[in-house]
């Protein structure tokens, strides 16, 4: 099982180039960052949440990743995740591709449709239909990735025949994980994902989730998807139940406050992690 972290990152603490490094030396997989363009004045509440509490600080993740790109040669890349329905399909595919190009072939693609619909409305998006209009931005995306005209007729995603490069360097694009844990997730990871990407806290309801998805993709005529499962916290029981289950990817969301505490993070984690999946 690979193990990965997941960072929210801000114009305070930590900067990109040590966290990509610190992790990349710590030998774990990937990193992931989360996303959040603002949080309307209108949801103050989110100040108060010890999880959203920084989103109005977040740095963009593209431009980030690039930056990481640069200090590292072996580390995978991800957005964790990206709010698919709040992005212009033709302008994220030229973003993807870039990264990809410049990492050489290290980025992966974590989508979702977002939960905060203040923020969606300020992006011009309807949230009741969004899961609709991300399913339709990702096959318009692969279409842009995997062919030299490109085109798309959807509902609400429409375009005549378009030249775009570069093409990603992962053939045929970089791995798109679908996030979230509800019915709608899984039906849009069983149809067009290349992986699953749930928030896991527990993992009872968890391994029935892993159940609704065989069956979604045997339903889609498709292999298993890879799953990676992302965690708030660092688990000795839920990190070896994830190993015993098989899933692909363990991303464990890290502290960025400042290196110290970055640190002695890394350092439990590969002790757990040695322990646990020797």
């Amino acid at each position: 099982m690979e193990l990965g972290v997941v960072a929210w990152l801000t114009d305070r603490g930590v900067g990109i180039a040590e966290l990509a490094t610190a992790v990349e030396q710590a030998g774990l997989e990937s990193l992931f960052l989360t996303e959040h363009t603002h949080v309307p004045v209108s949801r103050r509440d989110l100040l108060d949440d010890e999880v959203h509490s920084q989103d109005s600080r977040l740095l963009d993740q593209f431009t980030v990743l690039g930056a990481a790109a640069a200090v590292t040669s072996r580390l995978k890349l991800g957005t964790g995740i990206c709010i698919v329905p709040q992005r212009d399909p033709i302008i994220l595919a030229k973003q993807v591709a870039t990264i990809d190009h410049l990492s050489g072939g290290r980025f992966v693609f974590g989508v979702a449709a977002g939960w905060l619909a203040e923020e969606m409305r300020n992006h011009g998006v309807q949230p009741q239909l969004r899961w609709q209009l991300m399913r339709e931005q990702i096959l318009a995306m692969k279409a842009i990735w995997t062919r030299d005209e490109a085109e798309f007729h959807g509902q609400f995603v429409d375009f005549d025949p378009i030249w775009s490069w570069p093409k990603p360097v992962q053939v045929p694009h970089p791995p798109v994980l679908v996030g979230g844990d509800g019915p709608r997730s899984l039906r849009v990871a069983g149809e067009c994902g290349d992986g699953w990407m749930p928030v896991v806290v527990e993992a009872a309801g968890f391994e029935a989730k892993l159940t609704q998805l065989h069956r979604l993709c045997e339903e889609a005529g498709r292999p298993d998807l890879q799953v990676t499962a992302a965690v708030w916290e660092l688990g000795e029981r839920l990190l070896a139940r994830c190993a015993e289950l098989g899933i692909y990817r363990y991303a464990v969301v890290a502290p960025t406050r400042d290196m110290a505490a970055l640190q002695s993070f890394l350092d439990r984690y590969r002790q757990v992690a040695d322990r646990v999946c020797r």
